[in-house]
């Protein structure tokens, strides 16, 4: 809405000399609507949305404080201003009608100069609010995207000192956002996954391996199984990972877009039984994201070509995870993964890295 000539008026109003005079007064700059009742009013707007309604209050059947009261109750309807049309000039009037969320009266009989006036101010009122809830929108969609591409330039980073691994960061958020949502549907874990935390989720699990940057590369990029020694110096990345997101989390205070980013790095290499690292957590005691990380995670590296080792055919994937239920796994997210293990190969197929996994990943 740019343009006073581009807005639509409903009048409501029972009485035709009242609608008679609103439109000369008005109809030459704004395109006009009417209703005679309150019950024709409600069915119009089922599938109109005027940017004013300028409503009678004493009508017969439903009058204006009803309608009124209705339009505020729906989330699409509830924003349009409404001008009360009244004889009534008691405050106790004003009072309850303002209460219900109308932004202004104007009094019978019309002045029309008064009419114009107000209808005017709430309409410029209403274009400077839509705009800055634009505005507002556009911005959120900006900072979101800078997050994203923040956190997966990071998890990136990390990546490219292990070669192999291209498409990891894709697979892993995929299937973490998939258990989630199969997980959501559970009674025990539908209050904790609301859609706004599986997102959350889906765009930090790529830096569960940030603290791999903090890992010697004879270590990192060793072609074959670690010694002792060297293992103990790689499960240090969880602990690299940690300390640099909270590093970060710490200048932008509590509740920030890194909180489930610092869990996952810290604790995805946690297990069920309490025999995982960093810190032998066991259980519930291991969050949530963690707990789904870990899944995704070991599905992937199994599924994964490595210099050391072939892909493994995807179901002997499901059985590893399978056989892990309950001591490295939490035994509901593993059920969870049983449920959608097909989701996680057409993940796995379509962000696979060699023609040799997708392969296996068929088998």
């Amino acid at each position: 809405m740019t343009e006073s000539a581009q807005c639509t008026i409903l009048i409501v109003d029972d009485t035709e000399t009242n609608v008679d005079i609103l439109i000369d007064t008005l109809g030459d700059r704004y395109d006009i609507s009417v209703a005679i009742d309150g019950e024709s009013a409600l069915e119009l707007l089922a599938d109109f949305t005027p940017d004013l309604i300028l409503l009678d209050i004493m009508m017969p059947g439903i009058d204006g404080y009803e309608v009124c009261e209705r339009l505020k109750r729906e989330s699409r309807t509830a924003k349009i201003p409404v001008i009360f049309l009244t004889a009534l000039n008691e405050a106790a009037n004003e009072e309850k009608g303002l209460r219900l969320g109308a932004v202004d009266y104007i009094s019978k009989p019309f002045n029309p100069f008064l009419v114009k006036a107000r209808v005017q101010n709430h309409l410029e009122l209403k274009m400077h609010r839509d705009n800055l809830e634009q505005l507002v929108q556009q911005r959120t969609v900006e900072l979101e995207l800078t997050q994203e591409v923040t956190i997966e330039s990071m998890g990136t980073l990390a990546e490219y000192r292990d070669p192999e691994t291209g498409g990891h960061i894709q697979r892993t958020k995929y299937y973490v956002k998939a258990l989630a949502r199969r997980l959501q549907r559970e009674e025990g874990f539908a209050m904790e996954l609301n859609d706004e935390v599986i997102e959350a989720l889906h765009k930090s699990a790529p830096l569960h391996d940030i603290g791999k940057v903090g890992v010697p590369d004879h270590i990192l990029l060793k072609p074959g199984r670690l010694t002792e020694v060297e293992f103990e110096e790689m499960k240090k990345h969880t602990i690299y990972g940690r300390d640099a997101i909270s590093r970060a989390e710490s200048k932008l205070g509590g509740n920030s877009f890194l909180h489930y980013a610092l869990e996952i790095a810290e604790s995805h290499q946690e297990k069920w039984d309490g025999s995982g690292y960093p810190n032998g957590w066991a259980g519930s005691a291991i969050p949530l994201s963690g707990r789904l990380m870990a899944v995704a995670d070991v599905y992937d590296a199994l599924i994964s070509k490595r210099v050391y080792k072939a892909p493994f055919t995807h179901s002997k994937a499901v059985s590893i995870i399978r056989e892990g239920r309950g001591s490295h796994f939490d035994p509901a997210i593993v059920d969870a993964f049983l449920d959608i293990a097909e989701d996680f190969r057409q993940i796995a197929l379509q962000f696979a890295d060699f023609d040799e996994e997708r392969e296996a990943l068929r088998q």
